[in-house]
């Protein structure tokens, strides 16, 4: 799954400031049941990704049956979590 194609596919642009607050809702909305829908694993998990990075994600117990899965779910969020704080490594060109 292409991020770009996913944002086009459910906003309508790969350009996630140009949706206006009701189409993010009703692109939401249809994530969620794609990710409802979907079967294959790798998939679920990208679109539990993308709703997790806009705080609209469903429970991981909810989502994957596999130990595994939510395992990998629960790296994923404690990466995005330390991606914002101080002890995240500093972008590049910008001093600490």
């Amino acid at each position: 799954m292409d991020l770009d194609d996913q944002m086009r596919r459910y906003f309508g642009t790969a350009d996630l400031s140009a949706v206006p607050a009701g189409a993010l809702a009703g692109g939401i909305e249809h994530m969620r049941v794609d990710l409802g829908l979907e079967r294959d694993s790798a998939r679920r998990f990208a679109l539990w990704t993308l709703l997790y990075m806009l705080d609209a994600a469903p429970a991981l117990d909810a989502v994957f049956d596999s130990p595994a899965d939510r395992d990998a779910a629960r790296d994923l969020m404690e990466w995005s979590e330390r991606l914002g704080t101080d002890d995240a490594p500093p972008e590049p060109d910008q001093p600490r």
